[in-house]
């Protein structure tokens, strides 16, 4: 009897398991993050085609399992502050998990800090902004100080006695994470310290002091800056108040002699995303620092950094956007719903291709800001000009389009795209914080304004641009019409209203001349046309769906 009531029981058991899995899609890891059309493309047109090699090897180092788990465990193993060591002796150290490091040596060693400022080939701008693109997902924070660093060689050459010290090492591809004195490492990484409670991106408003000494160009800082990240780099380009105004300042955190200068963190910021990185609030009392280009132009002297860092806000928004298209494109090619799979279904098929429209535009304007900063870099004055209004039109719409579509792709995945081991949540918390750094929307709409204003030049090199594609698509025929009247017309509380068409008109331009008709004809008919409605997914009958969805998800992506 005891036999066959084991033998029944062995054999519901075998009828009735509950924990079989079916109908889940298997482990996207490995993924090549550079098999992308658009991006190869774009590398290419931009002038670094001589770099595809290794960003396809990049690409695939980027998606493989060893680079996904660094970056998952670098966000769940948050920095710590350690303000003192066991003596009490103020140290001011944040500690990271080691896969931080893994990351951080892979970007630098890439190449993607500040190595194109010492790369003599047309397009090594355009090969960092491509790389940033793969390598970007596996993890977002880390992205910060290599940016950072990036960004701060054209502001440090206002001071060339200091450039000549630093740059080489700032613009190395030695990861070298140690607090020493800068002079005697291997690499550097730079931070900023811009903005303080009370004013934010109002950074005329700062109240730190600059007091000078009896050393020519050395001053000593008094203050608190409300949000610095990456507050382990070895030097940080600071705004502070010297006698003659808002100025700019290097100050480093080991001193020339080995001492550690006063550079007192007072917390880590507890960030919605973008948690593997710190974010701090310094706070200077008798800081060393040297100034970096004449006082009163602080702004003047960093706003270069900040055309950089920019850059990098649209091409980490384009980033997200492709990561996380790539992770709804495989859930939904491999789960059924209803008898059929979910690619095959209609409605998902719609939103799919209305997401990859999205990051295609994303993903070609980020490379062509890259090659106008590139050409802008070796003295194109007709780039310069571009550049300094599509930079801003690129970080406002961009950054503005990425919630909404890590969001959307996020659904794609339906309830397991909710839970953190997806990954998507983390995508997800990140996407916003692209749209506040370096000045949120309302900051870039006035900046656009600003440019319009004063300085003609780049809204002529705008319009020069569109006008490469006029006549190709009435459509955007009509949108550069509407947009030279509201450039006329736009008084400041429409500026959003003219930010957004520029955008809309610079990339359904780009489609125009550089992506395959389908693609081209469905942007312009949804973001142009009014053929569409308010959320992604509502693309026209009339749309080549499988054009394209060929173009932006192959069959490995």
């Amino acid at each position: 009897m005891a036999s066959i009531l084991a033998h029944e029981r062995s054999t519901t058991h075998e009828r009735s398991t509950t924990h079989d899995v079916t109908n889940q899609p298997p482990p996207l890891v490995p993924y090549d993050a550079s098999e992308d059309t658009a991006l190869i493309e774009g590398l290419r047109r931009e002038g670094a085609g001589w770099a595809e090699e290794g960003i396809r090897r990049l690409g695939l180092r980027a998606g493989s399992a060893q680079a996904q788990e660094w970056a998952e465990l670098a966000n769940r193993h948050e920095p710590e502050l350690r303000t003192h060591d066991r003596y009490g002796n103020r140290v001011d150290e944040v500690e990271f998990h080691p896969s931080w490091h893994h990351l951080m040596r892979v970007a630098v060693g890439e190449g993607l800090a500040g190595a194109p400022w010492a790369d003599g080939r047309p397009g090594a701008h355009v090969a960092r902004t491509a790389g940033g693109l793969v390598w970007g997902q596996t993890d977002a924070g880390h992205g910060c100080p290599t940016s950072m660093t990036y960004a701060a060689i054209p502001a440090l050459r206002r001071q060339p006695e200091l450039a000549k010290v630093y740059e080489p090492l700032l613009t190395g591809r030695e990861y070298d994470p140690e607090l020493r004195v800068p002079s005697e490492k291997r690499g550097l990484l730079a931070g900023m310290g811009m903005t303080e409670k009370q004013g934010g991106s109002d950074v005329r408003t700062n109240t730190t002091a600059a007091t000078p000494t009896a050393e020519p160009g050395v001053y000593t800082l008094r203050g608190h800056k409300w949000f610095t990240s990456a507050p382990m780099c070895d030097l940080f380009l600071v705004l502070a108040q010297a006698p003659d105004g808002l100025s700019c300042f290097l100050v480093p955190r080991v001193l020339p002699d080995g001492s550690r200068n006063t550079f007192r963190i007072q917390r880590l910021k507890d960030k919605l995303g973008n948690r593997s990185n710190a974010s701090s609030e310094p706070e200077f009392d008798g800081t060393v620092a040297w100034l970096v280009g004449p006082e009163g132009q602080g702004v003047k002297t960093i706003i270069e950094m900040v055309n950089c860092t920019r850059l990098d806000c649209v091409m980490m928004s384009a980033t997200l956007m492709r990561r996380t298209l790539v992770e709804a494109g495989h859930h939904v090619r491999h789960r059924s719903a209803f008898g059929a799979r979910l690619v095959d279904q209609p409605l998902m098929r719609n939103v799919l291709a209305d997401l990859a429209l999205e990051s295609d535009a994303a993903t070609t304007l980020s490379l062509r800001l890259a090659g106008a900063a590139d050409r802008a870099v070796r003295g194109d004055t007709d780039e310069a000009a571009f550049r300094r209004i599509a930079t801003a039109v690129g970080k406002y719409w961009v950054t503005k389009r990425g919630p909404a579509f890590t969001a959307e792709a996020l659904e794609c995945l339906g309830g397991n795209g909710y839970v953190e081991e997806s990954g998507m949540p983390r995508h997800y918390r990140e996407a916003p914080l692209l749209s506040i750094w370096e000045g949120s929307g309302n900051v870039n709409a006035l900046d656009v304004m600003r440019a319009l204003r004063r300085e003609p030049g780049s809204a002529q090199a705008l319009f020069a641009e569109l006008a490469l594609a006029q006549g190709a698509d009435a459509r955007l025929d009509a949108a550069l019409t509407r947009l030279k009247v509201q450039v006329a017309q736009t008084s400041e509380a429409g500026a959003r209203r003219l930010v957004e068409l520029m955008a809309l008109t610079l990339q359904a331009s780009l489609l125009v001349r550089h992506a395959p008709p389908a693609v081209a004809d469905a942007f312009c008919a949804t973001r142009l046309g009014g053929d569409w409605g308010h959320a992604f997914g509502t693309l026209p009958d009339t749309a080549d769906l499988d054009t394209v969805l060929a173009r932006a998800l192959p069959d490995g992506a």
